[in-house]
């Protein structure tokens, strides 16, 4: 961040911790701290009908590292817009950008107020590169997108990071225009790397999980790898496609290829 002190005039955020709420429950499963008694409870009730999920989570976390070393050095690029920040933990998708190119400019969005009081705190960037972040929903594509343009230019290639989060939208077409409108704002050379849940893996378990989060306060929907692709129409998909994300170019390991996790996911270029 350029300045983490907040502008004298910004009310301070007003953190519920009576509701769950995505990013703390996923940082719950990662193993973090920043997460409330509820998110806790929330995220044992998902666990108990699908054990899977803390794997789901730590292979998403790693497709992320390695989407972003895949696009700040094959790809080249050097601007990032990461919807769904999350609460920062370690490899943080400017920690990684900017290992490969110190100048990366990186602009997160988020609409948790947990999310902004540690992302004002600890999304620092290199003196060279720049990392802001955004407070605003991904349901309001157009302003995600004026907001991000006070740091990135949006005549370059933008690499826009869709981890985990349209899921949160439970409507498909929703889903699909919020994509649409975001991606049609790229200009050629741009990416998309995105990823969520499916229920391609343990049909039965996803379905008990999906329920679980529904009942609880925080749902998640569920898409089939079908159409996780859909989300990619238009675009060019780098190998090797839409996969598991614990498949998506995984490093060498002497016990082979790692088992398929129910999360899919995909790196494209816009032509």
């Amino acid at each position: 961040m350029t300045d983490p002190t907040p502008s004298p005039d910004e009310s301070a955020p007003v953190l519920d911790t009576s509701t769950p709420h995505s990013a703390r429950v996923w940082n719950y499963w990662l193993g973090g701290k920043d997460n409330y008694p509820i998110d806790q409870q929330v995220g044992e009730q998902v666990r108990e009908v699908y054990p899977g999920i803390v794997d789901v989570a730590r292979h998403a976390r790693a497709f992320l590292g390695r989407a972003v070393r895949y696009l700040a050095g094959e790809a080249g690029i050097t601007q990032f817009l990461d919807l769904g920040t999350g609460l920062p933990t370690v490899d943080n998708t400017h920690e990684v950008a900017q290992r490969v190119d110190p100048s990366c400019k990186i602009v997160y969005v988020d609409n948790d107020p947990l999310v902004l009081v540690h992302a004002r705190a600890l999304l620092t960037s290199t003196p060279e590169g720049v990392c802001e972040y955004i407070d605003a929903d991904v349901r309001d594509p157009g302003h995600v997108l004026e907001q991000a343009a006070r740091t990135l230019d949006f005549e370059r290639p933008v690499a826009l990071m869709m981890l985990g989060i349209l899921g949160n939208v439970w409507d498909d077409a929703e889903a699909v225009d919020i994509r649409d409108h975001l991606v049609s704002a790229l200009p050629s050379g741009s990416y998309l790397a995105l990823e969520d849940g499916t229920n391609a893996v343990d049909p039965q378990a996803a379905a008990q999980a999906e329920q679980t989060r529904a009942e609880a306060g925080d749902p998640y929907r569920l898409r089939t790898p079908e159409q996780i692709a859909a989300f990619f129409d238009d675009l060019e998909l780098i190998e090797p496609g839409v996969v598991s994300v614990s498949r998506w170019r995984p490093e060498a390991t002497p016990w082979g290829e790692p088992e398929e996790v129910t999360a899919f996911c995909g790196v494209a270029r816009k032509p």
